[in-house]
């Protein structure tokens, strides 16, 4: 893989997004995160695992750079891809932590809420879904796992505002699980993890399925009937418009 990284430790293993300073996130880096989850759930020796990034970014979202030059069908794919991905880590049966070691806007807020528990760096960092402001539809699957932690009147407001938070912010909404030093942040969601651990993984992982049983049927929606306005809104000229002015900012 050129832009994820398993890292094992015993029972544990740590899925670590490496792809530039801020890990944006293109094509072939859902396509590798599906992967890593997939082989880290086929691994009888896992666990629990980490989910986090480097440097001062978890993840800043979609790699809108280079997205935006994507034809229909690279875009189509793409999305599809990255749907595909989001359901593989909402649906990862075993522990997951989320180690939000910085910046986590958007694409990057979205794999943080399939965790069971987020640890965040304190500060300046920011999460949450500002898709709407830069032309993006936020999908189904992606309001049901937000609501689930932060409650639907939130999440709806919330994601129609585009609100980027802090860490401080976020746990007293009740996403954002534990706040601290970003040096911190990895040995806190170690901590957690080696706390669960201690109890009969089985038992766990049956629970956990029974308690997202409801949540996640959203994803058993057909695709096309889902995504086909999401992405047709895509290709609208004020969505262009807007994506076009973000990438023209971010190229500056």
């Amino acid at each position: 893989m050129d832009f994820i990284l398993i890292e094992r430790n015993g029972a544990k293993a740590t899925v670590r997004l490496n792809r530039g300073k801020a890990n944006t996130l293109n094509h072939q880096m859902v396509q590798e995160l599906t992967a890593a989850f997939k082989e880290l759930e086929s691994d009888e020796a896992v666990k629990a695992v980490i989910l986090t990034g480097h440097g001062e970014f978890f993840s800043a979202g979609l790699d809108v750079l280079e997205l935006y030059d994507y034809n229909e069908e690279k875009m189509y794919q793409f999305w599809k891809d990255f749907s595909i991905a989001f359901e593989t880590v909402a649906r990862f049966p075993k522990l997951l932590v989320c180690a939000i070691n910085g910046h986590s806007p958007a694409g990057g807020c979205v794999f943080a809420v399939g965790a069971d528990f987020r640890v965040m760096a304190e500060g300046k960092y920011r999460i949450g879904l500002n898709e709407i402001p830069v032309g993006i539809v936020i999908p189904p699957a992606i309001f049901r796992m937000y609501n689930f932690w932060i409650g639907e009147r939130t999440a709806y407001q919330y994601l129609l505002q585009g609100k980027l938070y802090t860490a401080e912010e976020g746990s007293k909404i009740g996403l954002i699980d534990v706040v601290c030093p970003l040096e911190e942040v990895e040995a806190k969601a170690n901590e957690i993890i080696d706390n669960l651990l201690k109890f009969d993984t089985t038992v766990w992982q049956m629970s956990k399925a029974i308690m997202r049983e409801d949540m996640l049927t959203v994803f058993d929606k057909d695709f096309d009937l889902t995504f086909t306005p999401i992405i047709k809104q895509w290709w609208s000229p004020g969505a262009r418009a807007a994506m076009g002015a973000l990438v023209a900012s971010l190229k500056k």
